[in-house]
């Protein structure tokens, strides 16, 4: 069996070493052939300094490639386009993977009818949790993922989504559906996601792949200290659903519209009123169960900025 591991890096030098050497310390089986491919995204700290010192003790192939253009979607189909095994992984810079994550790589994938798979986020904190942290319906905002401890399926008994972090792919399948659209992305995005990974996911999911939730594949991701502020989780919001009302404009999402919007994104945000307001007169703003309606607002917010974005660019073009 054959990996391909491509990761998307800029000015994370430190982290970049942290996965580096968990990729080199992790259990690799006989049988299974790794390459790793980073790919440089314009970053001007000593990340090429840092791949160039591992490659020298490196047990089997790391390679530096360079993306100038500065956009998440850009590195990674980047790395995508060098890829020649048969399993595609995708890992972001600022998580350590599980000794065993090739291990359960390998067992997985022995099934032929598996095209797909991903696991838990573990987070790796860097100080302690704040009391009003939504940890629930919110904690992917800082890449906290975990589903419990049995396998899932896709689509059947899991509804989550395959994100880029933690991520497995049968490389004849992610070619076939285009791996990431161009348009999608994070050029201009600081906070957020450009939803070049829900993106992919659907795609995958209109062929028809079968994906798993795998319990033991997991990485741990660094939560850094400004991920853990309420400022941090309103951005995030915002900028994830301007960017979702772009990627509606390529494949609008199966559900109900009222006036360009998912309903389901207003109805959220209007059942958030009467707990912001319950709350405001009860004095409990700082709790995690209020800042999360807060944050249906931002989402809403989010959305009809994008529409807005998306007229005036189709208005100048």
């Amino acid at each position: 069996m054959t990996i391909d591991i491509v990761v998307a890096t800029c000015n994370r030098a430190p982290l970049l070493a942290r996965l580096l050497d968990s990729l080199r310390a992790a259990n690799q089986p006989d049988s299974m052939w790794i390459r790793v491919i980073v790919v440089d995204n314009n970053s001007t700290d000593s990340t090429r300094d840092v791949v160039e010192r591992a490659q020298h003790a490196w047990p089997g192939t790391l390679e530096y490639r360079f993306e100038p253009v500065p956009s998440r979607t850009a590195a990674l189909n980047h790395g995508l386009s060098c890829v020649t095994a048969e399993v595609v992984g995708l890992l972001d810079d600022d998580e350590e993977i599980d000794p065993q994550w090739f291990e359960v790589a390998a067992r997985m994938f022995k099934n032929p009818s598996v095209d797909f798979i991903s696991g838990p986020y573990l987070p790796r904190w860097s100080g302690p949790q704040p009391p009003w942290l939504p940890t629930e319906e919110y904690s992917g905002v800082i890449g906290w993922l975990d589903a419990g401890n049995r396998v899932l399926e896709y689509g059947k008994n899991y509804d989550g989504v395959l994100m880029g972090g933690n991520a497995l792919v049968r490389a004849a399948v992610g070619e076939a559906v285009g791996w990431f659209h161009p348009s999608l992305g994070r050029a201009d995005i600081q906070i957020g996601d450009g939803c070049e990974e829900i993106d992919f996911f659907e795609r995958l999911q209109g062929t028809g792949a079968r994906g798993l939730y795998v319990p033991e594949l997991i990485i741990f991701h660094y939560i850094p200290p400004r991920r853990l502020t309420k400022r941090y989780y309103r951005e995030w919001c915002f900028r994830q659903f301007v960017a979702q009302a772009e990627a509606d404009a390529l494949r609008p999402q199966p559900v109900k519209y009222l006036l360009g919007v998912p309903r389901y994104i207003i109805g959220k945000a209007v059942r958030s009123i009467p707990v912001m307001i319950s709350s405001a007169l009860g004095r409990g703003w700082n709790d995690s169960t209020t800042f999360s309606r807060e944050l249906a607002m931002w989402e809403l917010a989010g959305f009809l900025a994008g529409m807005v974005k998306r007229q005036s660019t189709t208005a100048r073009a």
